[in-house]
């Protein structure tokens, strides 16, 4: 929740601001959020927990997704400088999640997916950087 909280904050900032920013936005924290799904699902399954409990947490935790959304959206969308400063905290979250707890599990035997993953992820980077201007 370190950094899902605050990046749907500053996405609902974002939409109120730039449509296609925010589209973009969206589609960068969607395809950070599948490896680190997958890891967290991984590793809270290895744990012992059951995959049905992880899912239905998943699933309850996803709808603080949209509120905090509506918060950003209503809230800070006159706020660019807290804005900033939220995705700021959300891109610091993230890097740590994929340094400290990402990167170092994706190492699946035989799989090149977290390798492709991570090369879409540059792919759709430059692009959106090109394209938004």
């Amino acid at each position: 929740l370190m950094d899902f909280l605050p990046e749907a904050l500053s996405l609902g900032a974002v939409f109120s601001h730039d449509h296609k920013l925010g589209l973009l936005l969206a589609a960068f924290i969607a395809l950070q959020n599948f490896p680190e799904g997958f890891n967290a699902y991984r590793e809270m399954v290895l744990s012992g927990e059951k995959p049905r409990t992880v899912l239905g947490l998943f699933a309850l935790i996803s709808l603080l997704g949209p509120a905090m959304a509506l918060a950003g959206h209503l809230f800070f969308q006159d706020m660019p400088g807290i804005t900033a400063g939220i995705m700021a905290f959300a891109a610091g979250g993230i890097l740590y999640l994929i340094f400290q707890d990402i990167a170092p599990q994706s190492r699946l035997e035989r799989h090149w997916s977290p390798t492709l993953g991570s090369v879409l992820g540059f792919l759709l980077g430059m692009m959106g950087h090109v394209l938004i201007g």
